[in-house]
């Protein structure tokens, strides 16, 4: 099957984008790496009148370290990220999660920006961007807003985007002194989508756990970072008791939906073994 047809911009400058999609409305499309976009064209999933190819915008393909913030633009690829200094020095759980992402050829031409506005629940890069409390930049005619990750992502294919908005970047707070990151996914083959995942963060205190935070992916329409979970296990000692207390804390706030990878009883399971794997680790 082809895509519909459809008419091409390639515009200079971000004012561009905004008169076209002012213009345009819901039947035009943001096309960036275009890696999940141009497989929904050809199956006719998607039939914009119109796409706005913004690979050509300045400033908004850079990684750049600010104080205690990484500014990650919209159009950096996720092998940039893969090979970038400043992502493994200071955001390293994202550098963990991106080896994870489909296939060499997709990192190559897909880009950060594009999976964080897809917001699709099986992606990594959401569940990250939860779980460390970053904060993306999203801008329109108006000017532009920040919005926290855990305010972002509303649903399936959902978020805080408003009509005539593009989200520019992505603003991740470096690595405190001590924290330490796990990311852990399982996918029936090493690049396809997710069954389930999870971005985990916390420091260790003199062997006891502190500020950890879980974000689970592939469980529901969004990310769901699991507060209660990370909770309970502040302050105890790392082992078996903090793992139980960790798995029975989660059965209360996680709902996974099945689908067509597994039930939701199977996704409940693997939900554990992940908790408890990021808990060893983080511990280790």
């Amino acid at each position: 099957m082809k895509a519909p047809p459809f008419a091409y911009v390639k515009p200079r400058s971000i004012e561009q984008v905004f008169d076209l999609l002012l213009q345009y409305g819901d039947r035009a499309r943001i096309l960036a790496g275009g890696q999940s976009l141009l497989a929904a064209l050809n199956l006719r999933l998607s039939a914009p009148e119109l796409l706005i190819d913004i690979t050509a915008l300045p400033g908004m393909a850079d990684i750049a370290l600010h104080g205690e913030t990484v500014r990650i633009g919209a159009l950096v690829t996720h092998a940039e990220l893969e090979r970038s200094a400043v992502i493994a020095r200071h955001v390293p759980l994202l550098a963990s999660a991106v080896p994870h992402i489909a296939h060499v050829a997709i990192r190559n031409v897909g880009t950060f920006g594009g999976s964080i506005a897809l917001a699709d629940p099986a992606a990594e890069y959401p569940a990250c961007a939860a779980a460390l409390g970053a904060t993306f930049t999203l801008a329109g005619k108006g000017g532009e807003r920040r919005v926290p990750a855990r305010e972002f992502f509303k649903g399936l294919y959902e978020t805080a985007l408003q009509p005539g908005e593009v989200l520019i970047a992505g603003e991740f707070p470096v690595r405190a002194a001590g924290e330490r990151t796990a990311f852990l996914e399982l996918a029936r083959r090493h690049g396809d989508y997710a069954m389930i995942g999870v971005a985990a963060c916390a420091r260790m205190d003199s062997g006891r756990f502190a500020d950890a935070r879980l974000a689970f992916f592939g469980v529901g329409d969004k990310p769901v970072l699991a507060a209660r979970t990370g909770t309970v296990v502040e302050g105890r000692a790392s082992g078996p008791e903090a793992i139980a207390a960790a798995q029975a804390a989660l059965t209360t706030e996680l709902h996974p939906a099945g689908d067509l990878h597994t039930s939701s009883s199977a996704k409940m399971h693997l939900a554990k073994v992940l908790t408890s794997r990021a808990l060893t680790a983080l511990a280790s």
